[in-house]
């Protein structure tokens, strides 16, 4: 947290070993953006195309990288990620996680749960029998810790969070307002007479330093427990369904949804609104792009898309009506190769199964 009157800019260089250029005595109350900058606060310059705005910044000071140095007369720190730099920094002046320990009289504890030395429970919680949180944790206004579940130290719940029975949050977590975990997942069997719930008897599981994001939705495994790794991001109002296991720091945008009992690997990035069907296995190191629909597993580390990407209107209709004659075109071909006696070698996948996969759509229950 920032001391008292900020820091001087030869300290941050010191704190977070990087190289200084300028006066170390300048003082450092805040931060603040490139353009137009705000005296006595510190912004940075990561992007190429934001490097004509260092010339007319107000701020104090600049995290550059060392190759714009010699571009930029004004007191800066060198960094060879200036981004990465910047956010270590700026951590210093974010007081938004400040709050009294002790248990507020407008929350509910269980007699039996336990609530360590520095956690926090804001007013309206309720903490039910058998569960844990952590020592220097906070649970906010309305969150729900069901019974036997378990807050890691120093992790922080904002507002209207639920945790089921039994799951578990690691360590330093951070859950943004109305993110629901270990909620039932969409376990069905039919019957004549309608649908039968199958109930959802496993939790889940949450490794450290994991964020989840306002409205993000992790269902409790069927059997065996939902897992997410350490270091996971997942961004707002996602839906991650029972029995998927999310690798170490795996990155995940808005709006994806991922179907039961696909294992997503380490250190994949996962653009907002992807769709992920069930049962499938994503290697290690993939990325996929924005809005893409993924059918089958995926082995080997790169980068995947699908759908078609934003184009000027009258461009998109020409398309589209191509795409609507290439039927016509098929038959035709198909035509040409009867009267010239050739074999469709194409080796396509039917009308009846266009993907290759298993159309199903049954999940392990």
């Amino acid at each position: 947290m920032a001391q008292a009157g900020g820091f001087r800019l030869g300290e941050l260089a010191e704190r977070f070993s990087l190289k200084l250029q300028g006066d170390p005595a300048v003082a450092v109350a805040g931060v603040c953006a490139l353009a137009p900058g705000q005296p006595g606060r510190l912004s940075f310059c990561a992007d190429p195309r934001l490097r004509p705005a260092l010339a007319g910044t107000r701020a104090a000071a600049v995290v550059i990288a060392p190759s714009d140095a010699g571009a930029f007369p004004g007191n800066a720190l060198l960094a060879p990620d200036p981004a990465l730099a910047f956010a270590r920094i700026a951590a210093l002046f974010d007081t938004s996680s400040e709050f009294a320990p002790g248990i507020h009289p407008l929350a509910a504890v269980a007699a039996d749960a336990v609530v360590e030395e520095g956690a926090g429970i804001g007013p309206g919680a309720v903490v039910e029998a058998g569960a844990r949180v952590g020592a220097g944790s906070y649970v906010g206004p309305h969150c729900v810790i069901r019974r036997g579940a378990a807050v890691g130290p120093g992790s922080r719940l904002e507002a209207q969070v639920y945790l089921g029975p039994g799951c578990r949050l690691g360590a330093r977590a951070s859950v943004l307002p109305g993110a629901v975990i270990g909620g039932r997942g969409f376990g069905l069997a039919r019957s004549r007479a309608g649908w039968v719930e199958v109930p959802q008897l496993g939790a889940v599981q949450i490794g450290d330093d994991v964020e989840i994001g306002a409205n993000t939705t992790i269902d409790r495994g069927a059997l065996d427990d939902t897992v997410i790794g350490d270091g996971v991001k997942l961004d707002n109002q996602i839906q991650i369904a029972h029995n998927c296991r999310i690798g170490a720091h795996t990155a995940i945008a808005a709006c994806v949804g991922i179907a039961g009992s696909t294992n997503v690997g380490s250190r994949c990035m996962i653009g907002g609104a992807v769709g992920i069907g069930g049962h499938l296995q994503i290697a290690d190191d993939v990325v996929i792009l924005g809005r893409a629909m993924v059918t089958k597993s995926i082995a080997a580390a790169g980068i995947y898309g699908s759908g078609l990407p934003a184009m000027p209107a009258r461009e998109w209709r020409k398309l589209v009506a191509r795409i609507r004659r290439l039927q016509n075109f098929e038959q035709r071909l198909e035509q040409i190769e009867q009267a010239l006696q050739l074999q469709n070698g194409s080796g396509e996948a039917s009308e009846s199964d266009p993907s290759g996969s298993d159309a199903s759509g049954k999940d392990d229950f």
